[in-house]
């Protein structure tokens, strides 16, 4: 059975999130927690893992897939973004919000929208989550972890391995997460003169980007 990687919430401990990015360098698909619900996630440059993670989670290459990014300036390197764009990402980062942008050159093309050439890219403000993606050193491609049968994201580390016994590599356990989702905004319409797109109204309240 994969590992559960019990980590402090506040405080994780550095040794078992180097294990957990061990297997992550492996090719492996891991359960992690964020602001908003659990989330499988892989190496960005993995091509075979990447599949996998669209395959466990039951999506095809059109469903946008989410860059989750330490922080804002790493953002900003793997999408195309202008003054107005990034005034907006200063408001929701870090936070439960995932913006849709135009990818840069940095990003693979199977990880981007087929024929829009977008991403979803996010900073979490999780304190675990974010320490995983310090020792990772790039940021991780991630999809909210909901099973095929359900509409709700699983919430328990132990029930995720067990629900996902011969599908994922491990899971990184720092306690509940909350079980919205994160709120959708598509800024790629601010970069032709228009006006941000609200795709889905989740944990994040946007107010805070004045919408």
């Amino acid at each position: 059975m994969s590992p559960v990687f019990e980590v402090h919430p506040n405080n994780p401990q550095p040794r078992l999130l180097m294990q957990a990015v061990a297997l992550l360098n492996k090719g492996g698909v891991l359960a992690v927690p964020t602001d908003s619900s659990y989330a499988l996630v892989c190496h960005l440059d993995d091509k075979a893992a990447a599949d996998r993670l669209r395959r466990i989670r039951g999506v095809d290459e059109k469903h946008h897939l989410t860059l989750l990014c330490r922080d804002l300036s790493e953002l900003a390197s793997y999408a195309r973004v202008d003054n107005r764009q990034y005034r907006m990402l200063k408001l929701g980062t870090p936070g439960p919000f995932t913006f849709i942008l135009e990818a840069s050159k940095e990003v693979p093309r199977r990880a981007s929208h087929p024929s829009r050439k977008t991403i979803g890219l996010r900073v979490p403000d999780h304190t675990a989550l974010r320490e995983l993606l310090h020792c990772h050193g790039a940021p991780l491609l991630a999809t909210t972890l909901i099973p095929r049968d359900s509409d709700t994201a699983l919430n328990d580390a132990h029930d995720i391995r067990a629900h996902y016994a011969h599908d994922i590599d491990g899971v990184v356990d720092a306690g509940a997460c909350a079980l919205e989702p994160t709120t959708v905004v598509d800024l790629t319409p601010m970069g032709s003169g228009g006006e941000p797109l609200v795709l889905r109204e989740g944990l994040g309240a946007l107010a805070v980007l004045g919408l």
